[in-house]
Parts: C-alpha cells; sequence; structure tokens
C-alpha cells in the first residue's frame, strides 16, 4: 500500500506541471480528445523497473524533476542553417515563426499542427486514432500537448525538398509535448527530419508523439537526430500505419543525451510492404539510450528489416528490445532483425532482446544480437601497416557504423552525423 502511495504521489506531483495550461482555445473536438486523454491517465500509473516493458530504463530521476512550461528566447548561437525550403521551428513544444521559413508547394500542406486544427479535415478525421491509449507518456502528450509539425502530401505528389521539424529545449529546466502529425497518400513520396537539439544546460524533459499515416505505393523516409545535452530526457512514440506496396524507413540517430526512450510501432496493413528500422547511437558519460520496435505483420508477402548499433562508452548504457509479430494470415513474411553494440570500457553496459512471434508457417523471419569489444587483431593489422593506435581504431569504428550512416537518404543530415562520428572517435584512447 504504501509503494502505490508513493507511486500516486510522483505522478501527481508531475500531471500538476500541466495544472494552470489552459487549452480551451482548442477547437471543440480537439478538447474532446484532451479530456478524454486526462479521464485515461487517471487509471495508467509510471513504469517501474518490475515492468517488463520498462525493465532496463528507470524513469524515477525524470518524473521526480521540477520543470518549467512555456515559450523560451533562443541563443542566437544555435545554428538552424539547414539547407531546405521547409522548416518549422518549436522551442519548448512551441511554435516560433521568427525562426521557421517554408515556400509553398502545390499538392502539400505543411504547417504548425495548431494551424492545421483550424484548417485540415483530414486531421480532424484521422488525429489520435493511432495513440497506444495504454501507454501512459501517449496519453500525457495527447492531453497536453503544445503544438507540432503537420505534413500532408496529395495522392501522387512527390516533394521537391526535404521537410525539417525542429524542437529546440531552452531555458530554465523545460518541459515540451510536441505532437506531429504526417500523412502520405497514395503515391505520394517526401522524405523528414526531425531534429531535436539543447539550447539550455540544464534539465528538460520532451515527450513527443508522432501519427504517421503511408497510404497504398507511397514512400516516406523520417530521419529522427537526437542531439541534446547530457541532462536532456526525452521520451519519444511513433505510431506508423502502412497500406499496401507502401515503403516507410525511419532511421532513429541518438548522439546526444542523459536519458532517451524512442518507442518505434509500425502496424503493415496490406501486402507487398516494405520497412526499414534503423537506429544509430553513439554513448558516452552515463547517457543512457533505449530502442524499443514493434512491427505487426497483418497482411502477406510484406518485408521489414531492423538493424540497430550502438557504441558505448564511459559508463553509457544502450538497449535495444525488438518485437516481430507475425499474424496466422501473413504468410510470405520476410523479416530480418540485427542489433550489433560495441562496448569500449568496462563499465559501459547493454541489454539486447531481440523476439519474434510467428503464427504462420510459410515465413523468412531471423534475428540476432552481437555485443563485443574492439577487434585487437585488427587493430594489430592497421598498426602493422603504420597505422597509429588511435587512427586505427577510429577506422575500425567508422566502419562498424557505415552501413547504418549509408542509409540516410538526406545527403546534407549524412554528412552531419558522419562529422560527428569522426569529430567523436579520432582520438578515441
Amino acid at each position: 500500500m504504501l509503494e502505490a502511495t508513493v507511486k500516486m504521489s510522483n505522478k501527481e506531483k508531475f500531471l500538476s506541471h500541466y495544472g494552470m495550461i489552459d487549452f480551451s482555445h482548442d477547437k471543440e473536438s480537439f478538447v474532446e480528445k484532451r479530456r478524454a486523454a486526462e479521464k485515461a491517465l487517471k487509471g495508467l500509473e509510471f513504469p517501474t523497473s518490475k515492468t517488463e516493458y520498462w525493465k532496463y530504463t528507470r524513469i524515477n530521476k525524470l518524473i521526480r524533476e521540477s520543470y518549467q512550461l512555456g515559450p523560451a528566447d533562443v541563443d542566437s548561437d544555435i545554428d538552424l542553417s539547414v539547407p531546405t525550403k521547409n522548416c518549422l521551428v518549436f522551442v519548448n513544444g512551441y511554435y516560433t515563426d521568427e525562426l521557421s521559413w517554408t515556400e509553398a508547394e502545390a499538392g502539400i500542406d505543411f504547417m504548425p499542427l495548431s494551424e492545421a486544427k483550424e484548417k485540415s479535415d483530414k486531421l480532424k478525421g484521422s488525429f489520435d486514432s493511432l495513440t497506444k491509449k495504454e501507454e501512459i507518456f501517449s496519453m500525457i502528450n495527447t492531453a497536453y500537448h503544445q503544438d507540432g509539425a503537420y505534413l500532408h502530401l496529395k495522392k501522387g505528389k512527390a516533394a521537391e525538398s526535404v521537410y525539417y521539424i525542429v524542437n529546440i529545449s531552452a531555458g530554465n529546466q523545460p518541459m515540451s509535448n510536441p505532437r506531429n502529425f504526417i500523412y502520405l497518400e497514395e503515391g505520394s513520396s517526401a522524405k523528414v527530419v526531425m531534429k531535436h537539439i539543447s539550447a539550455n544546460e540544464g534539465n528538460s524533459f520532451t515527450n513527443q508523439l508522432s501519427e504517421i499515416f503511408v497510404e497504398k505505393n507511397a514512400n516516406l523516409e523520417i530521419n529522427k537526430l537526437q542531439s541534446e545535452n547530457d541532462d536532456a530526457y526525452q521520451i519519444s512514440n511513433d505510431e506508423v500505419s502502412q497500406e499496401g506496396s507502401s515503403q516507410f524507413k525511419m532511421n532513429t540517430i541518438s548522439l546526444g543525451g542523459g536519458l532517451l526512450r524512442n518507442n518505434l510501432n509500425l502496424d503493415l496493413n496490406g501486402e507487398h510492404i516494405e520497412s526499414w528500422m534503423n537506429g544509430l547511437s553513439l554513448l558516452h558519460g552515463k547517457q543512457h539510450v533505449d530502442h524499443h520496435t514493434l512491427i505487426h505483420h497483418r497482411e502477406p508477402n510484406c518485408v521489414s528489416h531492423e538493424l540497430y548499433k550502438t557504441i558505448a562508452d564511459d559508463a553509457s548504457t544502450g538497449v535495444f528490445n525488438g518485437k516481430v509479430f507475425v499474424h496466422p494470415i501473413a504468410q510470405k513474411t520476410n523479416a530480418y532483425q540485427s542489433n550489433a553494440n560495441m562496448v569500449l570500457t568496462d563499465d559501459a553496459s547493454i541489454y539486447s532482446k531481440p523476439e519474434l512471434e510467428i503464427y504462420a508457417d510459410d515465413v523468412k523471419c531471423s534475428h540476432g544480437s552481437t555485443t563485443g569489444q574492439m577487434d585487437e587483431e585488427a587493430i594489430f593489422y592497421l598498426r602493422s601497416r603504420g597505422i597509429g593506435k588511435k587512427k586505427a581504431r577510429a577506422v575500425l569504428l567508422n566502419a562498424f557504423l557505415t552501413d547504418l550512416v549509408e542509409q540516410i537518404g538526406v545527403e546534407h543530415l549524412r554528412e552531419e552525423v558522419q562529422s560527428v562520428i569522426d569529430k567523436k572517435y579520432s582520438g578515441v584512447k
């Protein structure tokens, strides 16, 4: 009983951050969604170490912090020089017009979610339809989201530019709940970059939720770059629905943050679907990054690929839990899942749990997990060719990550990530 009381106390304290926020300006249909989520929260509790789904990621320090809600000024040193015609910037979850720019393109709507709520019938009809109602952080986002990005491509439209969504944490212990909605109609295609960066040095908490719809024959690539400070906490839920013959790729690149939890859930709702889920994590200090993926193969003749790699330095921790669920009707499924990890110190930790749950009998499904240290024989070979020890180790670490970097289909971002890798491991001990 005492334990339950403590849990409720933590929950009430955390939710009290939202007590003074007024969302009455929202359109009535969205206010109703907020109220329903608030009601659902009454029956949900924060996960503990006894919760299997959160076994290796403890959130006590996250929910016990005190946070501030509201917009903030951003330091002028923040680099937003991304080479695109379309970039929406949100500071602490609030749209910032003076930092954003867009260029109208026929057949594409790209705007803040708050604006789309006034204009979009597509949003009104599909908003909150993918949200996991049993997930407490998703319900918190639904109830208390501030703003976010809305991207809608009409039938057959191929986007000419990359669409950037930039979330900045700024000020004193900021808390934000950005909400994104991405909808690609039949035959359309687009590339999206979601960047999370810090403009503050202390604690911050970001609770992001994205609903992503990919209709028949559509093609969507999303690159999520997490590059925050060592005291930043982030929970991210990405819910994806794919229809027949569509293609979807998500590259999750975790370069910075104190505690990052990425939940990526895919529903494959048609035949001949292709899905790629990739993750690259570079950890140092006491950073903790947890990737949880879930793929539902609901129809026959679909392919899914998962490749997640982590380099863990110092006393950092990496977690991967990927589950592929093949439903009875989903014959001819081809599902591949791989998790590879490298630990650079004795204090670094990796927890890996790839899973397959198969109820069809004509499938090709495989999974694997490897964790190891630097190959000393390979280092010796490179040194025997006149390469210094530090350079040799850097070459091996670069080679370990090459296949993931090549998955990034946005050239500028690929170069940015490669530059970080080069800089980070050029002098590794």
